[in-house]
């Protein structure tokens, strides 16, 4: 399988453990381990205390993917896959995608969505949102690149990087001109929970069509990307069977410790999601008062979901070489356009972060020095 670089991933491989100040980064503030133990009942803390460091079961922990299957209506235990959220990219689509099949996928986006789909000969179109518009995606232009032999529709709402999120009736009607077709739909949810109304959360895709797949994890709204667990979920049992027999080449289990982590996790994952989104509102109001006072350095367009957005930048050099200059004279890392292979012009901004008023701050600080 030849794939080209995962252009993101270096970019954070060369600055995020070396930078002082992350400004980009997509997940939210991360739980220490001391929070997580504490908040555990007896029943998990006994599983913690007397765990043991062996190999574990390859489909995942049998709890874990009780709980994994609590999260939505109408799905069982067997209708979940424990995996990596890299990994769980990787497996659904070698198990449901062949050399030559038509795949859509929202762009710009995760690399992983697309590049995989391409690297394993398919052919990929790509549905771009309307930026004017809030960055919202035209089931029109969906409904213009669909053809007959397409296979599969990508998308990730609330969408990395620009924190779009569909209304639901526009959502529905993409699950329902799917459905006419017999199209796949996989949709990473990696930033559901984290939506600014809540009251804008969509619905998981695995609840709404029986050949839809969501992709989801710890990694985000929980804070916890270092337990490395995410799930795939869908009802299409035979779908997610050959992709847990995939596994078998990757990973082949999860991490013990890792998985009884998420356990406890998930059994206080409304506390813990709750935390998330009380921090998220507080820093995007800090966010739009900054938009506000720097109007003219910004084109800028309210998220709707998740902890990132996408700014326009009204710079003559372009992002790419502002990033650089901005992380080599102030040590703060803001992510480009150019690794999400979209254009110079925007940066991709992170504010999960309990950190992110102080580094916002010292960002402003840097505008204004260089406008003397």
């Amino acid at each position: 399988m030849q794939i080209p670089p995962f252009e993101l991933e270096r970019y954070f491989a060369r600055h995020e453990f070396s930078a002082r100040y992350l400004l980009s980064s997509s997940d939210c503030e991360a739980l220490t381990l001391e929070e997580l133990l504490r908040m555990a009942g007896d029943q998990n803390r006994r599983l913690w205390e007397g765990l043991k460091l062996g190999y574990t079961e390859s489909a995942g922990h049998p709890r874990l993917r009780q709980a994994i299957a609590d999260l939505y209506r109408g799905l069982g235990v067997e209708d979940t896959l424990v995996a990596v959220p890299e990994e769980g990219i990787f497996l659904l689509m070698h198990a449901l995608l062949k050399p030559g099949d038509h795949v859509v996928c929202t762009f710009p986006g995760y690399q992983s969505l697309y590049e995989i789909p391409r690297a394993l000969g398919c052919r990929v179109s790509q549905w771009e949102p309307d930026e004017a518009n809030g960055w919202q995606f035209d089931p029109d232009r969906l409904a213009a690149l669909l053809r007959d032999d397409t296979r599969l529709v990508v998308v990730n709402f609330p969408h990395n990087p620009t924190g779009a999120l569909p209304p639901a009736e526009v959502f529905e009607a993409l699950i329902d001109l799917l459905r006419q077709r017999g199209i796949y739909l996989f949709c990473d949810e990696m930033y559901r929970g984290l939506e600014i109304e809540p009251a804008a959360t969509l619905p998981a895709v695995c609840e709404r069509y029986e050949r839809a797949v969501t992709l989801a994890g710890l990694s985000k709204a929980y804070g916890l990307p270092g337990l490395r667990i995410g799930w795939l979920a869908s009802r299409d049992r035979a779908l997610v069977a050959r992709a847990a027999q995939l596994k078998d080449y990757t990973t082949i289990c999860a991490s013990a410790p890792s998985e009884i982590l998420a356990i406890m996790a998930l059994d206080n994952r409304e506390a813990i999601v709750a935390a998330q989104r009380k921090r998220l509102r507080a820093n995007l109001e800090e966010l739009e008062t900054f938009m506000a006072d720097h109007a003219d350095r910004f084109d800028w367009q309210r998220p709707r979901g998740g902890s990132i957005c996408f700014p326009g930048l009204r710079r003559p050099e372009g992002a790419e070489a502002f990033c650089r200059a901005l992380v080599q004279k102030t040590g703060i890392m803001l992510v480009p356009a150019t690794p999400f292979q979209y254009g110079d012009r925007h940066v991709r901004i992170g504010f999960g972060r309990s950190n992110f008023p102080e580094v916002l701050h010292r960002f402003g600080d840097y505008l204004r020095m260089t406008d003397r």
